[in-house]
């Protein structure tokens, strides 16, 4: 649903408002809302699920007002001392505004942020919700490209056997020796940072389990009596390979991919904790974690805590149904059952 949900729906969830920096879960502040003629119109319901809502309207915290000789008097919060100038503005500014209550409930809100507030004052709730996106994202577009590549060379690899599968099998050795993250951060700095870039990184450091599950598969299958038979019908290599023994395959193919999908958000986290990610002001749940470290040791450790708590829920979601998929494909646990 994503800016649908939101309480910040502006792009980005990126609504600042530095003067509520730092403020506590469940906090409740009123806001003044000024109209700005230069931006632009309500989108429609789907753009604004996919790209949010360009404010049209300047939101300023405010400790009271009152409306008097077609002026507006307010006073604005600037942090925790209230005693502040009174400030005016022309009523003209507005519109339908000779009426207190209609101007009321136009132009003077109440929000409450449930989760706080970051350091540059937005709504820590809405780019948490946002961050989930991200994350789901990268790891649907990674898991993506590792299967895609995976079960090319794995297949390859298995089908074929001799000097073409010890190849790609040094290859595999070769990649699959270096550290995850390392690698990642490599094909980073090759691509650049950005969002297209994590998806291809991630991709390419997660290929290896596909391929060396679907080699596995491949061997123990390719002298099976119906590849055989295959082959004394004369049917094509690809064609044995794909209508035939990869759909025999799919259930240990599904449980890795569940499995990569876990490791893909870890390792998006990881990237944007380190500056290798999405880019501000895009939120992510590494690049939240990463500004906010520094307050657990303060009194506002949950700016850091949030997003981490998430991380390991949505790990942790993943890695049950991997272990879900593992019991249904697994034939020795339903023979048991």
């Amino acid at each position: 649903m994503g800016y649908l949900i939101t309480p910040d729906d502006s792009p980005m969830a990126n609504q600042m408002s530095l003067v509520l920096s730092i403020k506590k879960p469940g906090s409740s502040f009123t806001f003044l809302s000024i109209p700005d003629k230069g931006k632009t119109p309500h989108v429609g319901a789907l753009e604004k699920m996919l790209f949010g809502n360009p404010n049209q309207v300047n939101l300023m915290p405010i400790v009271n007002y009152k409306l008097a000789k077609n002026t507006l008097f307010y006073q604005a919060y600037t942090g925790d001392a209230q005693d502040v100038d009174i400030q005016t503005i022309p009523l003209k500014t507005f519109v339908n505004t000779t009426n207190p209550t209609l101007f009321k409930a136009k132009y003077i809100s109440t929000k409450t942020f449930w989760f706080g507030t970051d350091m540059y004052g937005r709504d820590m709730l809405s780019r948490i919700i946002i961050g989930a996106r991200i994350s789901l994202m990268v790891g649907f577009m990674a898991v993506l490209i590792s299967l895609s590549l995976g079960l090319i060379m794995g297949a390859i690899a298995g089908y074929y056997g001799g000097k073409t599968d010890a190849f790609i099998s040094w290859f595999m050795n070769v990649v699959w020796a270096l550290p995850a993250l390392l690698l990642v951060i490599a094909i980073s700095f090759a691509l650049g940072k950005g969002f297209w870039q994590v998806f291809i990184a991630i991709g390419l450091s997660l290929w290896i389990e596909v391929a060396r599950l679907v080699r596995g598969q491949f061997m123990a299958m390719r002298n099976a009596q119906f590849v055989e038979a295959a082959k004394a019908l004369g049917f094509s290599n690809l064609r044995i390979i794909f209508k035939h023994i990869l759909p025999n395959i799919i259930g240990p193919i599904t449980v890795i991919a569940a499995a990569n999908f876990a490791s893909a958000i870890l390792l998006e986290a990881g990237l944007s904790f380190l500056g290798f990610g999405a880019q501000p002001p895009m939120p992510t749940w590494g690049a939240m974690i990463k500004e906010h470290y520094g307050y657990i040791i303060i009194d506002a450790a949950y700016l850091a805590l949030i997003p981490g708590f998430t991380i390991m829920l949505v790990v942790y979601a993943f890695n049950l149904i991997t272990l879900g998929l593992r019991d249904l494909f697994d034939i020795r646990t339903q023979n048991l059952n």
